[in-house]
């Protein structure tokens, strides 16, 4: 064990945020060898981190996802996993799965055993040893970060809010719009979504003039308009 995080604290530590291109890995998973993020070109990737197979909020996160993982395909999203177990580790923890609690695990988990993808990725934190903590990337079509996510080890993700972010962020990049505060469930504004603000102000003046005109835009002020679906 002193080896192996020796090894880690030797991996680089330049984590990618959003908007950066996400590193390019080549990794060992339990389907086989993928390539990041080239082998997702063209999906939305979700990379979400476990502190170890054979666990019991991670066993009940795995079968969130699963149970979730045709929404996530109707989104043009691919699912993936990552710990620092063994290939062989990730086998049989599927396995058991799938013989105790009637769920087939059908996305593929990242063997990082030396801990080098983790660490590069920052999902390990101080104080955690070798596990990694509950981190969740969003890759973009185009291979960039578009959001990150994390949480404690003692606590298990929300796989509504993944797809909720998912769904706005997709909203966004094709309508340019912007996502209120619990889009699209938001209390105020039920499902509507926000315009960008105005850059100068003749766009002020052309903000005012389309909404006299459109009955789908709520004007409230200038830099503050929402628009029904």
């Amino acid at each position: 064990m002193v080896e192996q995080a020796n090894r880690i604290d030797e991996a680089t530590t330049d984590v990618p945020g959003i908007g950066d291109t996400f590193p390019e890995l080549t990794v060992e998973t339990s389907m086989g060898e993928r390539s990041l993020p080239d082998d997702y070109e063209g999906k939305w990737l979700v990379l979400f981190s476990h502190p170890g197979d054979f666990t019991p909020v991670c066993t009940s996160e795995f079968v969130a996802f699963e149970q979730r993982r045709e929404e996530f395909e109707e989104l043009n999203t691919e699912l993936l996993g990552l710990s620092i177990d063994r290939v062989h580790s990730h086998i049989k923890w599927t396995e058991w799965i799938a013989e105790n609690l009637d769920v087939d695990i059908q996305f593929p988990i990242i063997a990082d055993d030396q801990g080098t993808i983790a660490q590069q990725l920052g999902m390990l934190h101080p104080g955690a040893g070798t596990a990694t903590v509950r981190t969740v990337f969003l890759v973009g079509p185009e291979g960039a970060v578009r959001l990150r996510l994390t949480y404690p080890m003692e606590i298990g993700r929300n796989i509504d809010e993944v797809l909720r972010s998912l769904r706005a962020l997709q909203k966004s990049d094709d309508d340019g719009v912007a996502a209120p505060a619990d889009w699209p469930n938001n209390e105020k504004f039920g499902d509507q979504v926000l315009l960008s603000p105005p850059g100068t102000e003749s766009d002020v003046e052309d903000r005012k003039a389309a909404a006299a005109d459109d009955d789908n835009l709520n004007y409230y002020d200038w830099w503050f308009v929402t628009r029904d679906q």
